[in-house]
């Protein structure tokens, strides 16, 4: 007797989680305010938010999703704070340079007056 031939099982398809489309505001923080559009006649892609009205416009691919309109906005708010911190650190860094420069030159000052005070009470008149 030989044995019966089975059948395959047919392959089961996993389901891929459907990726956001509306997201916070990086500028109010209200959430699902941010809504991406996909212009592929033009290649580009606009991301919106309806309470504050701030927007971000990038070039997409023929692969772009909206979260990638998304995160791209996010990291060019994130470059640009970066790069004001440091233009606030550098602008910081030379206020303390010139306040330190003043500073001595009013001990240089300061040392001229004691200089001067000391001379006074070294001085004997007999």
């Amino acid at each position: 007797m030989g044995k019966r031939k089975s059948r395959a099982k047919p392959a089961t398809t996993k389901r891929m989680d459907k990726l956001e489309t509306v997201f916070s505001c990086p500028f109010c923080n209200h959430g699902s305010s941010v809504e991406c559009q996909i212009n592929m006649k033009e290649m580009i892609g606009i991301a919106t938010c309806r309470i504050c009205e701030e927007s971000f416009s990038t070039t997409i691919t023929a692969l772009s999703e909206a979260i990638d309109i998304y995160s791209e906005w996010i990291d060019e708010c994130e470059r640009v704070n970066t790069v004001e911190d440091d233009v606030e650190q550098e602008e910081e860094v030379e206020e303390e340079e010139v306040y330190e420069e003043e500073e001595e030159e009013d001990d240089v000052e300061d040392e001229d007056e004691r200089v001067s005070v000391k001379r006074k009470f070294n001085y004997r008149d007999d």
